[in-house]
């Protein structure tokens, strides 16, 4: 899987890594750990772990997160349970930066 990209999100003093081919498939991981339940409401802002822009800056891809828990499908392993977390994500922009805050 040469194409995996890892991307950090930095809350309350602790990193953490998502993998995904985009930044949204980081968020969407992200919304179902982190996200606030029934809307997405709560920001969260990732970067692509060793990438630096040409000018020197990094790109901060900034979210709106959070989930909906829904009814397993019928056809679902046993070790599921009974409720599972749609992630809902909405995307708010890129910002650039020069510095990144330090976990």
């Amino acid at each position: 899987m040469a194409d995996t990209r890892y991307f950090e999100m930095i809350e309350k003093g602790k990193k953490h890594v998502f993998k995904g081919k985009t930044p949204r498939q980081a968020a969407l991981k992200a919304a179902t750990r982190f996200g606030t339940r029934g809307k997405a409401g709560k920001k969260i802002e990732l970067r692509e772990r060793g990438r630096r822009n040409q000018d020197g800056t990094y790109s901060l891809h900034q979210y709106h997160v959070g989930y909906e828990e829904k009814s397993a499908p019928s056809d679902a392993p046993d070790w599921l349970g009974n409720k599972v977390k749609e992630p809902l994500v909405e995307k708010q922009g890129v910002k650039r930066v020069d510095k990144i805050p330090k976990a």
